[in-house]
């Protein structure tokens, strides 16, 4: 099965790298379980960083109870996030670099000390915060027409590519989270959602997050960034669009693709 691990992974690599769309692996690779598929993103992250990439964090994904019932999962995943997929509010993202981006709101989270308690509380995760602010997270998928398995999105770095953070850092003292809400517009398109979507809370999923990497002897690190999950659903971005996502009461941040 190791040989099968990385032939997965350079698929993978190459479908990013070339934006050519690969069919399912959990289809085309039989008995995969999700421990195989993180140590593919573990295989593909590894040669990233042997690139020059630097990990600067990481990434919740299904969060949604609806998508996980989908999936016939019971918790979340991760992905890894790499220096060079932040982009500034101001940059126009090229539609073709990518192979079936799509976008969602959410909130993110930066620590003022490293994490390293398996049983740490939410009170204490609460104190760990150096501040949050709002991003979008644009998702993508080597996997075609996004056919994703729990195994397929795991194996493909929870299908992550880019983030554009806001230009503001809040304090996270005496917000509700849940209360957070996300408008998300665009011609044709208007809809909306709030933290309470996300695994019923933001810190809930970055509660999960940060006892997950400590398990697995990667606790995550002061400064680094944690995206916790979608607040509203995703949206696909097409070339020459522009979406825009309005965080009630902090501030907007547009997607403009080329």
């Amino acid at each position: 099965m190791s040989n099968d691990l990385s032939t997965i992974a350079e698929e993978l690599i190459q479908a990013r790298r070339t934006c050519q769309p690969i069919a399912p692996i959990s289809q085309r690779y039989e008995g995969l379980t999700v421990e195989d598929a993180y140590a593919i993103q573990t295989l593909v992250g590894d040669k990233r960083v042997e690139d020059g990439g630097r990990i600067i964090g990481y990434k919740v994904g299904l969060t949604s109870e609806a998508v996980q019932q989908q999936l016939n999962v019971n918790e979340p995943d991760f992905g890894l996030l790499f220096s060079d997929m932040e982009i500034r509010k101001d940059q126009t993202l090229d539609r073709h670099s990518m192979i079936a981006p799509k976008a969602e709101g959410e909130i993110g989270f930066v620590f003022n000390r490293d994490i390293e308690e398996a049983d740490i509380t939410l009170s204490e995760l609460k104190s760990a915060i150096d501040y949050f602010f709002p991003v979008v997270e644009i998702v993508d998928s080597a996997i075609a027409d996004w056919k994703i398995t729990l195994v397929d999105t795991v194996a493909d770095n929870a299908s992550s590519a880019l983030y554009v953070p806001g230009d503001t850092f809040y304090s996270p003292h005496g917000i509700d989270f849940t209360q957070l809400e996300v408008e998300v517009s665009a011609e044709n398109i208007a809809f909306s959602g709030t933290g309470a979507a996300c695994l019923g809370n933001p810190l809930y999923a970055t509660l999960w997050l940060v006892r997950k990497m400590v398990s697995l002897g990667r606790p995550i690190r002061r400064g680094q960034v944690v995206l916790s999950g979608a607040l509203a659903p995703m949206v696909t971005l097409n070339a020459g669009q522009t979406v825009e996502f309005h965080f009630k009461g902090l501030e907007t941040i547009q997607v403009i693709t080329k």
